[in-house]
């Protein structure tokens, strides 16, 4: 499946590269005709390796520097492909569809399509279902998780709602402590391990069916444009209420603040997805940037890993 010029790419998609790399698309809007996004995974010796954001930046600063790329627009260094050279387009919601019409050919995608199911049973369209990460890419071994995508505001919150109630009937189950400290590992942020989970177990965006650990992430439109360039300020830590979260769940996520001088706290990382809720107050680390007309925002999860970042509820 080869990309056109016309191609609409969405975050949790891939896109490969004609030396076979693999990288996550992290924002629908092009610029300077590339595609904003995050490497993934290399193939080497015939399989593929997932690389982490230190590993991800090493390699292609010693093999592929054509795909580093300073965003003016974010004011940021990340990776970036021109669609000229992306030689196929991985998308979530064509993988569900093909392995519902094919089947499961393993373990992991059997249960990923017995999720799917009941997910089904219970009035979830699962032409707003995709699957993304390792089972994306046809790269998934029998430890891998189950990375969902909900496409649309309405049908994730509705799968949110679905998780909770099978969690209750115990067709889903929470995840175990080594399940947790796994999640936790694989994260690496800047919570401790009980500060993690007591945000976590809330969300009802993820469990585990079968033993297996699954997530549900939603992907919906953009909230807004950027109106132009914005230039970070310096780290920041501060303390405010959750005006309005709303979009807590969101790529990225966004809670407006009840702060004198700053609207709203941002992040890119999933692991601060859904972490407030509204009237909560909150501690957030980060990088203070400010646009063109001068709205301050902070950004807590600028990498997946975001050493240093983060949000949590206090008080």
């Amino acid at each position: 499946m080869n990309a056109g010029p016309a191609a609409m790419y969405q975050p949790r998609d891939f896109i490969e590269t004609p030396d076979r790399l693999i990288f996550a698309v992290v924002d629908s809007q092009l610029e300077e005709d590339r595609v904003l996004c995050f490497l993934r995974y290399v193939k080497i010796d015939g399989q593929f390796t997932k690389m982490g954001t230190r590993e991800a930046n090493a390699y292609l600063e010693a093999h592929a520097p054509q795909y580093l790329f300073s965003s003016k627009r974010l004011d940021a260094r990340l990776h970036a492909v021109s669609q000229k050279s992306i030689s196929r387009h991985y998308r979530p919601q064509q993988r569900v569809q093909d392995l519902l019409s094919s089947g499961p050919h393993d373990e992991i995608e059997r249960k990923a399509v017995r999720l799917m199911q009941k997910l089904g049973s219970r009035g979830l369209d699962l032409s707003r279902l995709g699957l993304t990460g390792s089972l994306l890419i046809g790269a998934q071994t029998p430890k891998s998780d189950l990375d969902f995508v909900i496409y649309g505001r309405e049908a994730f919150f509705q799968a949110r709602e679905i998780v909770g109630r099978l969690l209750e009937t115990g067709e889903l189950r929470d995840l175990d402590d080594a399940a947790w400290r796994d999640a936790y590992d694989r994260r690496g942020c800047a919570l401790s391990f009980e500060e993690y989970v007591w945000h976590e177990r809330r969300k009802l965006n993820k469990a585990l069916i079968d033993g297996t650990k699954f997530d549900i992430t939603l992907v919906d439109e953009p909230l807004s444009k950027e109106p132009g360039a914005v230039r970070k300020l310096g780290p920041i830590r501060i303390r405010a209420q959750v005006a309005d979260a709303t979009y807590a769940f969101d790529y990225p996520a966004v809670y407006r603040l009840s702060h004198p001088e700053i609207t709203e706290a941002i992040s890119f990382t999933h692991t601060y997805a859904g972490q407030a809720q509204t009237g909560e107050t909150i501690e957030i680390a980060g990088l203070l940037e400010e646009s063109e007309t001068g709205t301050r925002r902070v950004i807590a999860g600028s990498s997946r890993e975001a050493q240093g970042e983060y949000i949590k509820v206090v008080g």
